[in-house]
């Protein structure tokens, strides 16, 4: 009898034992989804032993209904340690999701738990931009927090005062600061925003509403008053000292300095040279002798005999 027990007993368990069914599976299994970040997350396994890894599949409407119910394993979150999978690059598309995880220690594995019901991205919570108002100057601008290509900003302002007229800006790239309003001296302007996301047609509430006052003429004149001036005198010495270049430039290259040659130089007085040159030409007028034509036809028969 105790040996058919005994018998009984392994038959029973080995099928668990190979199959590691011994092994408990995760459990408390959500998903957190904020702006359009997914994040499927569990309680940990505690057995002891080494350290328990976790492993993550999701299953799309394609998958479900055409695909024989298959499952497709996430790379990211296969034998990891920690318990939450960031799922959002795998729902890709506004239809129900189903997702499922199980644990593994060494050989043993637990079964598949599974997310109770199915997910949909359209779920997904949208909270109000974080946003800086700015007011440089006369000039009033809005820093927007980067939250990916999926997102577009509605940015609401006015003049305080005045929220009868309130001026709107779609903002479809918030890496960059925006220009809103050239504002009037010593005004004071509020701005608030909303996020939006087309793929599932839903925004989110409006941000706490932040104003800001612009310069006062006054103290604009005095603040920059000096900066102007000064800018202006290093422009005009900047265009003096060109001009005075430039002309340097242009009388080298149409006059330059370059000095005679030796040839050319005057070693004596002008007045010297001119009394030398008049008596060498008396001197060439005293040996010049003009000959009869009967004495020169003398010496030419002469040569011709």
């Amino acid at each position: 009898m105790a040996t058919r027990f005994r018998s009984f007993l392994l038959g029973s368990l080995m099928p668990l034992l190979v199959s590691g069914a011994l092994l408990p599976a995760p459990q408390n299994i959500t998903i957190l989804s904020t702006n359009m970040k997914h994040f499927l997350v569990w309680s940990p396994v505690t057995v002891p032993g080494e350290a328990v890894k976790y492993s993550v599949e999701f299953q799309g409407e394609y998958e479900r209904d055409y695909a024989n119910d298959s499952w497709i394993p996430i790379g990211e979150c296969t034998d990891i340690s920690a318990t939450q999978c960031d799922i959002t690059e795998d729902i890709s598309a506004t239809v129900p999701y189903n997702l499922r995880v199980r644990a593994t220690q060494g050989m043993e594995v637990s079964r598949w738990a599974t997310l109770n019901g199915l997910f949909n991205r359209v779920t997904t919570s949208l909270i109000p931009p974080m946003l800086k108002v700015i007011a440089d100057g006369y000039h009033l601008l809005v820093e927007l927090e980067h939250l990916g290509p999926a997102f577009e900003f509605l940015v609401l302002y006015w003049r305080k005062g005045q929220e009868n007229q309130v001026y709107e800006k779609v903002v479809r790239d918030s890496n960059t600061t925006v220009h809103l309003e050239t504002m009037e001296a010593g005004a004071e302007y509020c701005v608030k925003a909303q996020t939006y996301v087309e793929a599932i047609n839903r925004s989110s509430n409006f941000s706490q509403v932040q104003c800001v006052k612009a310069a006062d003429s006054k103290a604009f004149s005095v603040i920059f008053a000096p900066i102007f001036f000064v800018a202006f005198v290093v422009t005009v010495f900047i265009l003096l000292l060109l001009a005075w270049k430039t002309c340097q430039v242009c009388q080298y290259s149409c006059c330059p300095n370059e000095g005679l040659p030796d040839t050319l130089k005057l070693t004596e007085s002008p007045a010297g040279i001119l009394n030398y040159r008049g008596e060498e030409a008396e001197k060439c007028d005293m040996s010049v002798h003009v000959q009869p034509p009967d004495e020169l036809l003398r010496f030419w028969i002469h040569d011709a005999l």
